[in-house]
């Protein structure tokens, strides 16, 4: 997966986070490598939704609201509220929230896998563009004898386990738009006074896509029983528990603007993501 003759290839469709995917081979990086950057999480400081697979939506759930975007109706953690701004990565060492989940997204940076011109084959990727890759590693990228490194051979096990959880994630998604579950769904947030009092109209937070609680109580007893002896009924409770977490999510933006020197604006608050973005 990361010989040489993957160079030839290119490769299709957009990938959040990376910037310049190309395929990991001697030809092109024989003497680079990883440089583990002072700024551990610096790159995902502006991403405010990281994908994330369905095996990872009741360790998510506890930190983060789970949403369905666009028509594919992708999973994401929703991190913040605003674009450019991830509220569990700090602003000035870089460093992701103790004790919180780390979507496996982004834990395989730079690396990742990507289909490749003229069928269904994979390869490795690296974001060339990655502030981590440097002529003068902590890790190289291959042995001198150009052969992956254990830095590599990681990485290659690592997005072979992930690309096998985007298709349970595919096959998840795709069961709940036979049964026309999905919603659509909107987040709002109520501003209030010093003494706790509504003040103003509730102000749109987000849209997207969410299962619908009636859609599902519906559903025919031995759906609802696969669904029960599947994980997909853990899965959808694990998402419809999430949006507990918006509040929270409220709060800390509040709390990040209020320590950034002003008053949190939170009566008018950035245009929504559309559930078809």
């Amino acid at each position: 997966m990361a010989d040489a003759a993957a160079s030839q290839g290119q490769i299709k469709g957009t990938l959040p986070l990376y910037k310049r995917p190309e395929p990991l081979n001697v030809a092109q990086h024989k003497g680079k490598g990883l440089k583990y950057p002072e700024r551990k999480f610096g790159f995902l400081q502006e991403s405010h939704f990281v994908p994330i697979t369905v095996g990872e939506f009741t360790a998510a759930a506890s930190r983060f609201p789970i949403i369905f975007l666009g028509q594919t109706r992708t999973p994401v953690a929703a991190m913040g509220l605003n674009a450019g701004s991830n509220l569990f990565v700090d602003p000035e060492t870089g460093d992701f929230e103790k004790f919180s989940y780390i979507p496996a997204y982004a834990r395989r940076y730079p690396f990742v896998s990507a289909v490749m011109d003229g069928g269904e084959r994979y390869t490795v990727c690296i974001d060339a563009d990655s502030e981590m890759i440097s002529d003068k590693p902590d890790e190289p990228f291959f042995n001198d004898d150009d052969q992956p490194s254990n830095l590599t051979q990681r990485a290659i096990d690592f997005v072979q386990r992930y690309e096998a959880d985007v298709k349970a994630t595919e096959r998840f998604i795709e069961r709940l738009q036979e049964l026309d579950l999905f919603e659509e769904q909107t987040t709002t947030y109520q501003p209030r006074d010093a003494a706790g009092q509504p003040q103003g109209e509730p102000q749109t937070i987000a849209q997207y896509w969410g299962v619908s609680a009636d859609k599902l109580k519906d559903l025919p007893a031995d759906t609802f029983s696969e669904f029960r002896d599947s994980a997909i009924l853990g899965a959808i409770y694990a998402h419809m528990i999430s949006m507990g977490q918006w509040e929270y999510l409220i709060q800390r933006a509040i709390a990040r603007e209020a320590g950034a020197g002003g008053a949190a604006d939170v009566s008018a608050p950035p245009p929504p993501p559309s559930p078809e973005a």
